[in-house]
C-alpha cells in the first residue's frame, strides 16, 4: 500500500531533523512526503531542504500565516496545504507532527494493519515523552484514541469524513465520524513514537478556551463536556482547567459556533459517549 506523509511545521529547526531522518530510515518508505513550512523564523526550511535533496520522495512547501499557536485551524490549515501538492495514487494518507521519532517498523505495521481488514479506517500507536530519563506513555487520552499527532487513514476512510477540520477538536471528530460510518479505529500498543516536545506546550490561555468549544462543536452537551472537561484537566495535572473549558463552552454556545457535526451525527456523538461511560463505571 502506498502511504503519502504530510507535516504542518512551524520553528521545528530543533526537532524536525530527527523526525525525518526516523521517516527516511522506514523499512517500507512514504511514497510522498510533503512538509509545509508555515511561515518559520528559524531554519525548519533549510533542514527540510537539505533531505529534500537527498531524498527526491521529499518536499518543502512554504506557507504564511499568523504566527499564533492555535491547536487545530493552524495546523490543519498547514496540512490542507500540503493536500495541494499530492495526488490521488495513495492508499493512505498520514498526518503527522514534526516532533516524533519514529521507530524503523513503524509504517510497515500501519500498513499490514490496514491490509488484514478492509473495515479498518485509522491506525495509530501511542506517543511517550521524556521524564527523568526515561519514556513514559503521554496519557491524555483513552487509549482507543488516535493521538492527533499521528494519524494514518485510509483513503476511502478519509473521504468519507471530508477531510480534516479547521477547527479544535478535529482529531476527535474524525474518529466519531469513522465510527458513524463503520470504520473500525485501531491503536496498537507495540507502537511507541518519542514525543519530543509535551502536548499543548506552545499554547497560549486563549487556546484553553478553544477546548470547551470544540466539546460544544462536536456535540456533546453540557453534562458530557463537564466530565470530558474534568478529566482531561484532572489527567493534565492542572484542574482550574476545568473551569476555563466550561468557559469555552458556554461562550461557543453563546455565540452559536458552527457545529463539526450534523444532528444525527451529534446524537450519534451523545449516544456514542454515554456507552463508552457507562462501560467504565459498570
Amino acid at each position: 500500500m502506498r502511504y503519502y506523509i504530510i507535516i504542518p511545521t512551524y520553528n521545528e529547526e530543533k526537532f524536525i531533523s530527527l523526525t525525518l531522518q526516523s521517516l527516511v530510515e522506514q523499512t517500507v518508505l512514504p511514497s510522498k512526503l510533503i512538509v509545509v513550512n508555515d511561515n518559520s523564523t528559524d531554519k525548519t526550511a533549510e533542514i527540510v531542504s537539505e533531505f529534500a535533496c537527498n531524498y527526491p520522495f521529499i518536499s518543502l512547501v512554504n506557507k504564511k500565516s499568523d504566527a499564533i499557536h492555535m491547536p487545530g485551524s493552524k495546523v490543519i490549515q498547514a496540512f490542507q496545504e500540503g493536500e495541494k501538492h499530492i495526488d490521488e495514487a495513495y492508499d493512505i494518507i498520514v498526518k503527522i507532527d514534526a516532533d516524533l521519532i519514529f521507530s524503523a517498523n513503524y509504517f510497515e505495521t500501519i500498513i499490514n494493519h490496514f491490509q488484514s481488514d478492509e473495515k479498518i479506517g485509522m491506525v495509530g500507536g501511542f506517543c511517550y515523552i521524556e521524564k527523568n530519563g526515561e519514556w513514559i506513555l503521554e496519557n491524555l487520552t483513552d487509549k482507543d484514541h488516535i493521538r492527533g499527532a499521528l494519524k494514518a487513514y485510509r483513503k476511502e476512510t478519509f473521504k468519507q469524513i471530508g477531510g480534516l477540520k479547521v477547527q479544535m477538536g478535529w482529531d476527535t471528530v474524525d474518529e466519531l465520524l469513522c465510527k458513524f460510518y463503520n470504520w473500525k479505529v485501531i491503536t496498537d500498543e507495540s507502537l511507541h513514537v518519542k514525543h519530543l516536545k509535551p502536548t499543548g506546550a506552545s499554547y497560549t490561555k486563549a487556546a484553553r478556551y478553544k477546548q470547551g468549544e470544540a466539546f460544544y462543536t462536536l456535540g456533546y452537551g453540557l453534562f458530557i463536556t463537564a466530565i470530558a472537561s474534568l478529566k482531561l484537566a484532572m489527567r493534565k495535572g492542572k484542574p482550574l482547567l476545568f473551569l476555563d473549558y466550561l468557559k469555552g463552552f458556554w461562550k461557543a454556545k453563546r455565540e452559536n459556533k458552527n457545529m463539526l457535526v450534523t444532528t444525527a451525527q451529534a446524537k450519534f456523538v451523545r449516544k456514542y459517549r454515554w456507552k463508552k461511560m457507562k462501560e467504565k463505571l459498570f
